[in-house]
């Protein structure tokens, strides 16, 4: 048991080595000011968030408009910042990708999490845990050695935005001052999105389900809604969430919630999701 248990301390250290040494090798890190799974730039301060987090572990972030001459003469100094989102309507889930110039994944953090309703401190927290992966690397830019370099000097292909560009290396002449403080880490516009309960992904209905209005009427667990007939059109099941129900649709688990003093359902079907406006009077 002893020998199991150092082995599997000794693979953890190696492992955890090995992985600082190849964030080493880059220079810098390069930061979207649109993350691919939002609609907006800097949508909930996520890549504000995300390069002053970056500085705080003692990387050189910048952003993808704003790269300094060395790099944008040879972006294989730095690796791409992404982000997978795996939220929920219930909880906030982020996870921080690292790519080099070829899109090979070097770094990947743990899923960081939030249950937090407001969605700029919900994603301020997810990221701050996930950014945790990062703790006790002791982050250092290594310049390659001589060999590496002479192997840089041949031309590279890469693919970066759908643009094919050849590359040199070049002297590195640009210095880059950073500073660790939240507010040196913004551009432009500092005013955080609107909390929003739709994401990129969601089409929205404007039409009502039924043609007519739907009459809440108390169950045990929550409600049930019927139609002028009368007809029991769906059942609702109260949470622990004020204004927010579970329900089946058409054989589709979904949610009926109420936003800016309209009722909306939402599911999914066929893989997308759906949201529907609802006409209810309680």
């Amino acid at each position: 048991m002893k020998k199991s248990v150092l082995f599997v301390l000794v693979f953890v250290f190696a492992a955890s080595m090995t992985m600082r040494g190849q964030l080493n090798e880059y220079k810098y890190i390069i930061v979207p000011k649109k993350f691919e799974t939002f609609k907006k730039e800097n949508q909930y301060m996520t890549s504000t968030m995300v390069k002053y987090l970056f500085t705080q572990k003692g990387f050189t972030p910048v952003y993808d408009d704003e790269l300094p001459e060395d790099l944008a003469n040879n972006r294989c100094l730095g690796l791409l910042a992404s982000l997978s989102d795996d939220s929920s309507f219930f909880s906030t889930k982020v996870t921080v990708i690292l790519k080099n110039c070829q899109s090979i994944e070097v770094f990947r953090t743990a899923e960081g999490k939030s249950k937090i309703k407001e969605y700029t401190a919900a994603y301020k927290d997810a990221l701050e845990e996930a950014f945790v992966s990062f703790d006790g690397m002791d982050y250092a830019y290594t310049p390659k050695t001589s060999e590496d370099k002479v192997a840089d000097t041949q031309t590279i292909t890469v693919s970066y935005k759908d643009d094919v560009k050849r590359l040199e290396e070049k002297t590195e002449t640009a210095v880059v001052k950073q500073e660790a403080t939240l507010e040196n880490q913004s551009y432009e516009s500092m005013e955080p999105e609107p909390s929003t309960f739709t994401k990129a992904e969601e089409k929205t209905e404007s039409k009502p389900i039924t043609s007519g209005l739907l009459y809440a009427q108390p169950t045990e667990n929550g409600y049930q809604l019927v139609d002028s007939t009368p007809k029991v059109v769906m059942k609702l099941m109260s949470t622990s969430v004020e204004n927010v129900f579970l329900t089946d649709y058409q054989g589709n688990s979904g949610v009926v919630l109420k936003k800016e003093d309209k009722w909306f359902l939402e599911y999914s079907e066929g893989g997308e999701k759906k949201l529907k406006e609802l006409n209810i009077k309680f």
